[in-house]
Order: C-alpha cells, then structure tokens, then sequence
C-alpha cells in the first residue's frame, strides 16, 4: 500500500510517500480501505515529537480515517496510528457509520475538530445560554465549528478572532457576532471592547503564549477558559491560584484522547453532529484537499496559518 512514513522527527520535509506491507489487523480489529484521511494541527506536532504522547520512528501519522469496512459499511472514525495510507487498523467501538447524504470530508471534520468543539462548549466550558464566547482561530478546523455551536446553542455573543480580514469574514459568515485580529496589540483590549467593554463568559484558546495571556486576563469573574493547542510552540505565563481565586475565573485543558475508550463520550455527540449536517444546522468548512502523497503540503497550509476549515488528504490519489 501507499503511505506517508516519517523516520525523522521534523518539519513537512520529512514526510515521503512510500510503499509498505498492509497492516494485518489483530483478533477484534478491522483493516478500513482508506478512501480519505483528516489533517490535524496536532499531527503537526506528532511529526516533531512535540505533542503530548510521544512518537516512535519509523511513523505513519494521522489519526482519523474515513473509508469501507470489510463488510461493506461506509464509516469514518479514528486510529491509533498510520492514517496517511491507502488501509489503516481501526477498532470497531472507534468507528461510526455514514449517512449516503455525508462527505467523507465533512465526516472528517467532525471527528478530532467536531467532537473537539463540541466537548470545548459542552463538557469543559459548560456554556449556559446567552453567554459571550471567544473562539480563537476562529477560521480553522475546531473554529469553524464551534462559531456554530455556540449559536447554535444559546451563546448571546460569539466573538471570532482570526488573523486575516479573509478568515474574519469566514467566522462572520458562519455567526460571529463580531471579529477581532489576532494580531492586535492590545488583545486583552479588543476582546473588552468587542463585548462592549465588558469581559467575557468562554474562551477557547489553542494559541499559547501571548494569547492565553490576554485571554485570561479578559475573563469575567466565573469565566472558563479552555486551552487544546498551543499554536504558536510558545507556553503561556505560569498561573498562580490566588489570581483564579481573586476574580473566579477557571483555567480547564482539554484533550480528545481521554474520550477514547468511552463510547458515551464519543458515540451520541457524534450522532448528533452527524444529524446537524444533514438538516443542515452545521457547515463544516473544507478548506482543502490534497493527493496523498501531498501531506507535507498539506501540514506547510496550517503551520504557516494559510488554510481555512479542514484540511483532507485523498488516499484514492
């Protein structure tokens, strides 16, 4: 099969398009003929070994997957590892059943970037109705989606912050009240005064750095920031717990990983973003797809912060 194999930790330069032995799936598992794979910016970080779980060489990265069972069915779902190929290994309880009506393109987008915004909204931000919400990269992948979720579900402002009138336009289009450049020197400023001078409910943070800072420092008192990236490879300040007690404000990460191996946080929430799709509630944004043997191409777009939506690699090319 073809594949994209890494044996050096590095930037998109180090991935190469290769021919490999087809995976052998152990008793319970199943091989998925791989018609299409979802580029993560924490694949990016996979590449290098700076992610969260360490990588081992010699790699196939990628970890969502769409494509046909044995058995015929139609699903997308995740693996463990190696899905930038032409088969991947996937679990059974990891995969979920597409509707004719669905794209493997926007199925992708609501694997690691749907379910991602959704648990950022739902199970770590608790986001009550008529809340301000602040979406960082709100043009990306998770962004763009979760600019709709919190409209969708009650948000009473949703501020969009992305880093090119282009992407602003994108995140307004889909339901952002109001945008903010990512790049304002004052951001802590912006954010007040894109919520008419008051601090703000929810933040979803995946930045680092600088942009946590000011984000935090933008909370109202029971604010909840969410922090699942660090784009910029820069950590944020230290927080010490007297400044989240002197104000009430809380400071949550989130992972998807620790929803593996819990059907009851992956299985209805999908279901339901899958049923938003079809009645057409939820736009997942495609922002671009690319042969296999393209993936480096593909990681350049969202290290260098050019693509908009999700990012999808054909394997059938």
């Amino acid at each position: 099969m073809r594949a994209i194999q890494i044996t050096e930790f590095g930037g998109p330069e180090v991935m190469h398009l290769v021919d490999l032995p087809d995976p052998a799936a152990p008793a319970g598992l199943a091989v998925l003929d791989v018609t299409s794979a979802g580029v993560n910016y924490a694949d990016t970080h996979q590449v290098e070994d700076s992610y969260l779980s360490r990588s081992q060489l010699p790699m196939v990265p990628g970890s969502e997957v769409a494509g046909t069972l044995p058995d015929g069915r139609r699903v997308a779902g995740f693996t463990s590892s190696g899905g930038y190929a032409e088969k991947a290994v996937v679990h059974p309880s990891a995969v979920f059943e597409l509707p004719a009506a669905i794209t493997d393109g926007q199925a992708l987008s609501l694997l690691v970037q749907g379910l991602t915004a959704w648990h950022l909204l739902r199970t770590s931000t608790h986001l009550a109705p008529g809340e301000t919400v602040v979406v960082h990269a709100a043009a990306g992948g998770v962004g763009t989606l979760a600019v709709q979720l919190a409209k969708a579900w009650g948000a009473g402002r949703v501020i969009g912050v992305a880093s090119s009138p282009e992407k602003r336009a994108l995140a307004a289009s889909l339901g952002a009240d109001v945008t903010v450049d990512a790049g304002e020197r004052d951001l802590k400023g912006a954010l007040e005064a894109a919520n008419h001078g008051c601090k703000v409910d929810v933040v979803l943070e995946m930045v680092g750095g600088p942009t946590f800072d000011a984000s935090l420092a933008a909370l109202a008192p029971f604010g909840r920031l969410a922090t699942f990236g660090m784009a910029s490879r820069t950590p944020s300040k230290p927080i010490e717990a007297g400044a989240l007690m002197s104000r009430s404000r809380a400071v949550v990460g989130f992972w998807l990983a620790h929803c593996f191996g819990r059907p009851e946080l992956l299985t209805p929430q999908m279901a339901e973003l899958l049923a938003m799709v079809e009645a057409g509630t939820l736009r997942p944004q495609l922002g671009g797809t690319y042969p296999l043997g393209d993936a480096g191409l593909a990681h350049q777009a969202l290290r260098d912060r050019s693509s908009t939506g999700k990012l999808i690699l054909d394997c059938t090319r």
